[in-house]
């Protein structure tokens, strides 16, 4: 069984997708999955399910929900659910390398480590596969309760500082040229990210197009004094001006 999250929520049983008949249903699965390994009580998974509008019978109903889903989950010949009634709610245990988050966290994490080793190509291939599990909008037909809303302001995070250090990694290497697509692709996601502007104009630079590079900063405080009223902050200012005095400091130092 494989659960993934970094995208639309998904179950795959060998080859078979497996439909979930109710968005309750998904709600609940996206819930536990969220908190593997933890006990989610019945009250949470309540609020989660119907927010703060619960039906009077609201209990009852999540009780035929996790029946439901336990006999889903439990198909394909398997012995038990991978749910687990835990006072005061239920638990739901993942086995080994059968929730892609957990891959995601496990990557990072080994991303991070080789970043403060300066282990750069390591850093790269890391996140670079890390990035790939994503599959789209996380959760983003399920995003009614607290729980999952949290979990996803979270997850995006975690995937801009993923981007940032993959980026880091690759200018530290001298490889600019190859991530200036992959950078014009971060700022039209994320336009009010200053970081991956800064990037972008020192990979621009380091690839001998530093009227492109100046361009970027032009972008970048036209956005931000449309969309916030501010100007630029200290970093993307002083790279500005590394620029147009041609820093060496800006010049290329390829990791060893």
């Amino acid at each position: 069984m494989r659960y993934e999250i970094l995208g639309p929520l998904r179950v795959v049983d060998g080859d078979d997708v497996l439909t979930i008949s109710a968005h309750k249903m998904e709600v609940l699965l996206a819930t536990l999955l969220i908190r593997s390994g933890q006990v989610v009580s019945l009250d949470q998974l309540i609020t989660e399910i119907w927010n703060h509008d619960p039906p009077k019978r609201a209990t009852a109903a999540l009780y035929v929900y996790v029946s439901q889903l336990r006999k889903l989950l439990s198909g394909g010949g398997r012995a038990t659910s991978p749910i687990r009634t835990r006072t005061p709610g239920y638990q739901l245990c993942p086995g080994d390398d059968e929730l892609d988050l957990e891959q995601f966290q496990d990557l990072v994490n080994a991303g991070r480590q080789a970043t403060r080793a300066g282990r750069h190509e390591q850093a790269v291939a890391a996140y670079r596969e890390a990035l790939g599990l994503w599959r789209g909008p996380v959760l983003s037909e399920l995003r009614d309760g607290p729980i999952v809303t949290g979990f996803v302001s979270w997850l995006e995070e975690v995937r801009l500082e993923c981007s940032e250090k993959l980026v880091e990694s690759s200018l530290a290497l001298g490889w600019h040229r190859e991530v200036v697509g992959f950078l014009y692709a971060q700022i039209t996601e994320h336009p009010l990210h200053e970081a991956f502007y800064r990037q972008l104009m020192q990979a621009l630079y380091r690839s001998e197009r530093r009227a492109d590079a100046l361009n970027v900063y032009q972008i970048a405080r036209t956005t931000l004094r449309e969309q916030l009223g501010l100007e630029p902050g200290r970093a993307l200012r002083e790279t500005q001006q590394s620029i147009l005095v041609a820093d060496e400091r800006l010049d290329v130092r390829t990791a060893v």
